[in-house]
């Protein structure tokens, strides 16, 4: 386990010089192809709303991707909504949508590229689907090569703010499948987004589709403002202690939560305050690192062979699972 403090000299906005904390939990080498990878998870505060913003964040994204670099990360996470900033207006959120091959996305694909590094970068995406503009709360995940991936459209929408904002992924059939993985170091990667990780159903798909690590970004919040210009009452519940490390225990599989920490701006002014409690579970359900609430970068080291069986004699959730039993239970309140 390694503490460190390293300085971000980011002027793009300010002239203030801000510090990150890295906290570890890594073997002497990275794991090699197909055995594992070296997660890098990303707490930031920012600026929202404005074509600056998109600006700083991207800036800082090339800091932390170079910080993670450092260590000889295979991916590196930042959280919801990470290039527009989360807690913007429905107009503003269009105003700021892009689409996946637009210049900015250009951009991440470059960084990764020249960095050898994946990156998942959440955005608000733009997109022309079944011959109507829509929007949607997205990830695009670049390879080390800069190649796409997987462009990820949020599914499950919370609150009242994101259904006036965001059309909910892969409703059309032209948007192909919502839960698939990908490989990173040879490695079966998926990714969720913040709410998602609150349904054990999404978890437990993609662990059924083979992977071994899922990927959540989110903007679980202490407070934000809404679109009607109120703030919300009740903070976000921390799950990131309850319900993550549960479903990395019963699928066997680590889950990473990717979360902003202390204040998000709006030119000059707080719209959110964030809980920052980014961690990574491990698949005995314990946790492997978490943050503070301050700016982070967390590394974890994700190698299944490294745990031992959580039952004896073999006994295992997804080959003992009896679908038949209650697949017709799991589609009671599907809409129409």
């Amino acid at each position: 386990m390694l503490f460190e403090i390293i300085y971000l000299n980011n002027n793009t906005l300010n002239s203030d010089k801000e510090y990150m904390i890295i906290n570890t939990y890594i073997h002497e080498d990275a794991p090699v192809k197909g055995h594992g990878l070296r997660l890098a998870v990303y707490q930031g505060k920012g600026p929202a709303g404005t074509m600056d913003a998109i600006g700083h964040n991207i800036a800082q994204m090339e800091q932390v991707v170079t910080a993670a670099g450092k260590f000889n990360a295979h991916l590196v996470s930042f959280p919801e909504l990470y290039l527009s900033g989360y807690a913007i207006t429905p107009a503003t959120a269009h105003e700021l949508a892009m689409e996946i091959t637009g210049s900015t996305l250009t951009r991440v694909a470059t960084i990764a590229k020249s960095h050898k590094m994946a990156i998942i970068c959440p955005y608000p995406e733009k997109a022309t689907v079944n011959d109507k503009t829509r929007y949607y709360d997205a990830i695009a995940i670049f390879s080390a090569e800069g190649l796409l991936l997987k462009n990820y459209r949020k599914t499950h929408l919370w609150g009242p703010d994101e259904k006036k904002i965001w059309s909910a992924g892969y409703e059309r059939t032209e948007e192909g499948e919502a839960y698939t993985t990908f490989s990173i170091n040879d490695f079966p990667v998926a990714v969720l987004n913040c709410y998602e990780a609150e349904f054990p159903e999404l978890a437990r798909i993609l662990a059924l589709k083979g992977a071994k690590l899922i990927v959540i970004p989110t903007a679980a919040d202490e407070s934000t403002i809404l679109s009607t210009g109120k703030w919300t009452q009740t903070p976000y519940p921390d799950i990131s202690k309850t319900l993550i490390p549960a479903h990395a225990y019963e699928n066997s599989m680590f889950i990473s939560y990717s979360n902003r920490c202390l204040e998000e701006t709006l030119n000059g002014k707080t719209v959110g305050r964030y809980l920052g409690n980014s961690m990574v579970a491990d698949p005995h359900g314990q946790l492997m690192v978490a943050a503070k609430n301050e700016v982070t970068l967390l590394l974890a080291d994700c190698v299944p062979t490294d745990y031992g069986p959580t039952h004896p004699e073999n006994t295992n959730y997804l080959v003992d699972r009896r679908p038949w039993l209650y697949n017709d239970l799991t589609e009671t309140g599907k809409s129409d």
